[in-house]
């Protein structure tokens, strides 16, 4: 019986693989560019459009927090966590994290509408959703930098 060898070729992973709005091509560029567009305009929506009006008790938001008997507290918890994800989609280190983060307070959201208001606005959070799923994937290797700044602090 003879053996045969077979050169161990390295597969590429997923992890190894260029992503493209990392890369230094033209069409890299505009991805790039592409992306932080869409990370500007979603922070402006979270701090300007969702959480100021809870911050500053918009009568609006603060009606809908007393139809869901969670009154002002929970108006300024919600507040505070959207304000935050909205400045962390800036900072690059927390992009990733912060567009997850985003994501499952946008499925509370979703729950939320079709709970207490009727589906009136229901696909509005669906809709944030696929946008902070991009941002979460094409920013994934932040998530590494963030856990070695977390190790170090430790």
């Amino acid at each position: 019986m003879s053996e045969t060898t077979v050169p161990v070729t390295r597969t590429a992973s997923v992890a190894d693989a260029p992503v493209i709005a990392e890369s230094s091509t033209s069409r890299g560029r505009r991805a790039r560019i592409a992306l932080r567009t869409l990370q500007v305009v979603l922070a402006l929506f979270y701090v300007v459009a969702s959480a100021l009006p809870k911050l500053i008790a918009h009568p609006s938001a603060v009606e809908g927090f007393d139809k869901m008997g969670w009154g002002s507290a929970g108006m300024y918890v919600i507040g505070v966590l959207e304000l935050a994800g909205g400045i962390a989609l800036l900072i690059p280190v927390l992009q990733s994290v912060a567009a997850v983060a985003l994501s499952g307070l946008m499925v509370g959201a979703f729950v939320v509408q079709l709970s207490y208001f009727d589906g009136e606005n229901a696909a509005t959070p669906l809709i944030l959703i696929v946008p902070l799923a991009l941002i979460a994937w094409a920013r994934r290797r932040h998530n590494a930098d963030l856990l070695r700044l977390v190790r170090r602090r430790a």
